[in-house]
């Protein structure tokens, strides 16, 4: 058992801390900005409360965050009452937002400096990996350090790898979004196609769900998408975000990324059909609108 504090309850944080306390067993203290979100959440699965970042940091032996962006993270960390002014040396800091990879390294130096640990380790898998505690996480890091978090991460994950430096988990998140931007958009296109071609949509994915077309996307939401369907995970809007970091990673590393770029502002288009909080598949709805 550890004691761990967990800065962020969202849709991600709050059942990722609820693991922490029940499945790791750890001694778990919360922090949200919205300090009633925090004390349901104590009430619901036995932890402590922290007003500050700071306060629920202090004599913890690690603390996990998820919070919304860069400004969000940067705020928590080396804000005022921020987590790093009260981390012992020898703790260590988990940051599981999608970030860029540039702020996962200036949090690693201001780490480093301050004698305590810092891994940045996003998340794929959505709400449902994260109530479920089998999410997908990659890590950027000292392998040292990484060693010791990742017995305290695997209570929400059932994948947690060390993919390299630091700002790498962050680079391989980038990664994970471009395949899924792609996949979304060629699902999208295939079930819009397949409807003006009256084809039966439920023989049709039977079928090429068992070939090379086959993904999680097309398993888990082409009937959902189908129906016109859009509220199962995660938003539009921080698709969009995380396809920005993405693209501005690429303007600084010479990457090229045309489909990328394209299906970001497909999602542009489904903001202004007042999609922002729909899940990813809503391309789509795009594809038919009128």
């Amino acid at each position: 058992m550890a004691k761990v504090a967990f800065l962020g309850l969202g849709v991600m944080g709050y059942p990722m801390a609820g693991h922490l306390k029940n499945k790791g067993g750890h001694d778990v203290t919360v922090y949200n900005r919205t300090t009633a979100k925090a004390e349901k959440w104590a009430a619901q699965f036995g932890g402590k409360v922290g007003k500050t970042p700071a306060e629920a940091a202090k004599d913890q032996d690690f603390v996990m965050c998820c919070v919304g962006n860069d400004n969000d993270l940067h705020e928590v960390t080396l804000g005022k009452d921020g987590a790093f002014q009260a981390m012992g040396k020898g703790t260590i800091f988990v940051d599981h937002t999608t970030a860029s990879a540039e702020i996962a390294r200036e949090l690693y130096a201001a780490a480093t400096k301050a004698g305590f640990g810092f891994i940045d380790g996003p998340v794929s898998g959505g709400q449902a990996g994260a109530e479920n505690g089998v999410l997908t996480v990659m890590c950027g890091g000292d392998e040292a350090v990484f060693n010791k978090a990742k017995p305290v991460i695997d209570a929400y994950a059932r994948a947690c790898n060390l993919m390299g430096a630091p700002g790498s988990g962050q680079l391989a998140k980038m990664c994970n979004q471009i395949c899924i931007a792609g996949a979304v958009q060629g699902l999208a296109e295939a079930l819009h196609f397949a409807k003006k071609s009256d084809l039966d949509i439920e023989k049709l994915i039977a079928t090429i769900s068992k070939g090379a077309a086959q993904s999680w996307q097309m398993e888990n939401r082409y009937k959902t998408m189908s129906e016109g369907k859009f509220d199962f995970g995660f938003a539009v809007d921080w698709m969009r975000k995380d396809l920005s970091i993405c693209l501005a990673e690429a303007r600084k590393n010479g990457a090229t990324l045309p489909v990328t770029a394209l299906v970001d502002q497909f999602y542009a288009d489904v903001q202004k059909m007042g999609g922002s909080r729909w899940d990813t598949s809503s391309l789509l709805a795009r594809l038919e609108r009128k």
